[in-house]
């Protein structure tokens, strides 16, 4: 199960219930059919609305419940050890990173228009930054915004981007000065039913299967001024100072899911004879057991002080990226060495923990790669 611990209070547990109870009653009966189907059910969001756990930390002006980031972390850890990476991951970009870009950097119209909406699950956000060619280089993006009598002609293509068959509202990172380097790119909210934007396929994976991720094609799609989110040629520092939230997400994910990978696989070892005893008896299961639980009370400890720490507005990008780092690498060996302990079990698919190694692999490629992390930490040695 997943720890207590003194980061939260007693409002977050009664909230850790609901977002428990959902993951039950409204993922678990459906999951095999949206792992099968590449993508989740509308309805998914629509009872996400209703239990509450859409962007959660909106305030209440704006029909929000006014809570902050930890409401975002309880829904996070709670679906991802419920081992539901794929539906998990949609609401994440959803709430725990479109929504951070709308209520720091969206004028009041903006947020009173999408907020209300993203809440009641009735507008589904995407965010549009890697293109074919460009990965972590955010500064090689080529997507541009060209000025036009009401506002900017967008025309590019953008691929891997999560919520993509599902979303309303894009938030665009477009070039709109092609001289000025990263000063000259913006964001810009595109509504999905402007003409010029269609929908590529939903890409197969190898993880994450009922997550619906896509290629998204801008031919020449208007809007008006008013979309820009943000200042014009704003886009790479707002990126920046959002990005240590993301980091924080993915590495909650992480945590929880290496978690759960812990356990189910204690619990087989317990149950599985070999040789006439339990593979639980013997040493190195045992030994095997204790590097993968200590590992896990390292991560949770360092995990609840970057927790902390955003909670006052101090988590730095070289932390939020010490964090994303370390936490995601460590994921990949827990799964890794739990997937081990179940044998040719573990390579079939029936299997949950063959399911969470395949889900675990993107968590070091998606929010800047382990070698970009590294990158970045070593600028702060």
């Amino acid at each position: 199960m997943l720890p207590h611990r003194s980061v939260y209070d007693e409002e977050h547990l009664l909230f850790r219930e609901t977002a428990r109870r959902f993951a039950q009653k409204e993922i678990a009966p459906h999951f095999d059919g949206w792992e099968h189907a590449g993508i989740v059910d509308r309805s998914y969001w629509t009872k996400g609305a209703e239990a509450g756990l859409l962007c959660p930390q909106v305030p209440e002006d704006f029909g929000g419940a006014g809570g902050d980031f930890r409401l975002n972390a309880i829904v996070i850890e709670e679906l991802w050890y419920a081992g539901f990476a794929g539906p998990a991951a949609d609401y994440s970009v959803h709430s725990d990173v479109c929504c951070g870009y709308l209520l720091k950097y969206g004028t009041r119209a903006q947020k009173e228009k999408w907020l209300p909406r993203m809440i009641s699950g009735e507008a589904i956000c995407a965010i549009a930054m890697t293109e074919p060619g460009t990965g972590s280089d955010l500064q090689g993006i080529r997507t541009r915004a060209d000025r036009t009598v009401d506002g900017y002609r967008i025309t590019g293509q953008k691929t891997f981007i999560s919520n993509g068959q599902h979303c309303d509202l894009i938030i665009m990172v477009t070039r709109t000065d092609a001289t000025a380097g990263s000063r000259g790119m913006s964001l810009i909210l595109v509504e999905a039913d402007r003409p010029g934007f269609r929908r590529g396929r939903n890409l197969h994976k190898l993880g994450h299967l009922s997550a619906d991720t896509s290629e998204l094609f801008f031919d020449g799609v208007d809007v008006p001024a008013e979309n820009l989110l943000g200042s014009e040629g704003g886009a790479m520092a707002a990126l920046m100072s959002e990005l240590p939230q993301e980091r924080l997400t993915i590495a909650l994910q992480s945590m929880a899911s290496a978690q759960r990978a812990y356990d189910i696989s204690r619990d087989y070892v317990r149950e599985r004879k070999v040789f006439g005893k339990a593979v639980a008896d013997m040493q190195n299961t045992r030994f095997v057991l204790a590097d993968l639980k200590t590992e896990l009370a390292v991560g949770w400890a360092f995990i609840d002080q970057c927790l902390a720490q955003h909670m006052t507005n101090q988590l730095s990008t070289y932390d939020a990226s010490m964090a994303k780092l370390w936490v995601t690498e460590m994921h990949g060996r827990v799964v890794d060495k739990c997937l081990q302990m179940f044998g040719g079990y573990g390579f079939m698919r029936e299997y949950e923990i063959c399911r969470l190694y395949a889900d675990a692999r993107v968590q070091r490629i998606y929010g800047g790669t382990s070698e970009i992390m590294r990158e970045l930490i070593s600028r702060d040695l």
